[in-house]
């Protein structure tokens, strides 16, 4: 019996320190695969039985981001985000007025769709301009990376920890973002401030020489189909729908199509992603059952307390399992406590360059092109900033 207890323990342990981490090292195994060899060792080992560990999936979350995804895939092949990057830079041509349209421009696209999409799609071209203007490209991926975290606050459809979130508690769509959309308005600005503080060459107001105009591709019946859909289904989030049901709807009728191969569309869907939070969702109910949580309940209850210990658990193991093990412990018409988890849960990503996906896009592009956005020039932005935010969320959602 202790021997097994052990083994259950260590199996957890393991799982927790891979998903911080990775990877494990030695194996070639991502988060995905931890989550899921991990859960399924857990129910060998009789954690859980088989349909127990069926029912911890929530459903409501994996179509969600099924469908989200499908919907992005969409929009990406349509040209809609080089068409949406091409409109904003042609507002300006100073190296000031580009930081700030691909700061706003990122934030917005990010409060409506999945934010690590947007991160992938405006890096490279990002880092295209800024080399044709011969500009130091960092502050512009870091403007892109801290960006598409801030945005992706304002709603519940932004990024998966608020996908999560909103499965959980059933907060409206609506009333989600009257309460956080204007933390991600603040959080943007201040990121241009800080950006301007820590990086003098952003500073000029002049037109930069040369600059190109991006000629986004348009294929355009798909393209007219995509934005149609994607509209009314904003609009039915807007209007109270289940975002689950909507978002379904939407991605079911976009793959009725004569105009590109379902395969293509098929393979933008991440589906590492889906099979992480599945994973997660069995891990996260041994951890229950096996009462691993109790320690933390005293965390929860205090806004501020709440906003520190899952800033520090989202840069430990990650802002989704960490809003998955925080979740047991808040009520569900706790409106505040649910609110406090999501913008800093996300907020937090911004502290470190692992504390999201999207630094690690804008990272890894960077260096593949030969430049270097270290742990340390990260730490010097996301650290003033994520504070500073986190501040402004308390302030504001507590007042």
């Amino acid at each position: 019996m202790l021997i097994r207890q052990a083994i259950v323990y260590g199996v957890l342990s393991i799982s927790y320190v891979g998903l911080a981490l990775g990877y494990l090292p030695g194996l070639r195994m991502n988060r995905a695969t931890i989550a899921l060899v991990g859960s399924a060792l857990l129910v060998g080992l009789g954690v859980l039985d088989l349909e127990a560990a069926w029912q911890a999936i929530d459903p409501t979350t994996i179509i969600f981001l099924l469908s989200m995804m499908v919907v992005n895939a969409n929009l990406s092949y349509s040209g809609f985000f080089q068409l949406a990057l091409a409109a904003l830079i042609r507002l300006t041509r100073s190296p000031l007025g580009i930081l700030t349209v691909l700061t706003v421009g990122t934030g917005l696209l990010s409060a409506f769709f999945l934010n690590d999409t947007i991160a992938i799609i405006f890096t490279p071209l990002t880092i295209s301009l800024a080399q044709t203007l011969g500009l130091n490209p960092i502050p512009y991926l870091l403007a892109i990376a801290g960006a598409t975290n801030i945005g992706s606050v304002a709603t519940l459809s932004g990024n998966p920890q608020n996908i999560l979130i909103g499965s959980f508690s059933g907060i409206a769509y609506a009333d989600f973002a009257r309460v956080l959309m204007p933390v991600a308005v603040v959080g943007l600005l201040v990121q241009i401030g800080l950006l301007w503080l820590l990086y003098p060459a952003v500073r000029s107001i002049g037109p930069a020489d040369n600059c190109p105009l991006i000629r986004p591709r348009l294929y355009k019946p798909l393209f007219t189909k995509t934005v149609i859909i994607t509209s009314a289904l904003l609009i039915a989030f807007v209007a109270g729908v289940p975002v689950a049901t909507a978002a379904f709807v939407a991605a079911a009728l976009l793959l009725i199509t004569r105009r590109i191969k379902p395969q293509r569309v098929l393979r933008e869907v991440d589906w590492n992603l889906l099979v992480l939070f599945s994973g997660l969702f069995i891990l996260t109910r041994c951890t229950q059952k096996l009462d691993l949580l109790s320690w933390l309940s005293g965390w929860v209850g205090p806004p501020l307390s709440l906003i520190g210990i899952t800033a520090v658990l989202s840069n430990l193991i990650s802002n989704v399992p960490a809003v998955l093990l925080l979740q047991p412990l808040i009520q569900p018409d706790d409106t505040r406590s649910w609110l406090l988890l999501a913008a800093s849960s996300t907020l937090a990503g911004n502290l470190t360059l692992f504390g999201a996906v999207a630094n690690l896009i804008t990272a890894e592009a960077a260096a593949n092109l030969g430049y270097k956005l270290s742990f340390w020039e990260h730490l010097r932005f996301g650290l003033p900033l994520t504070l500073i935010t986190l501040a402004v969320t308390y302030i504001w959602v507590v007042r």
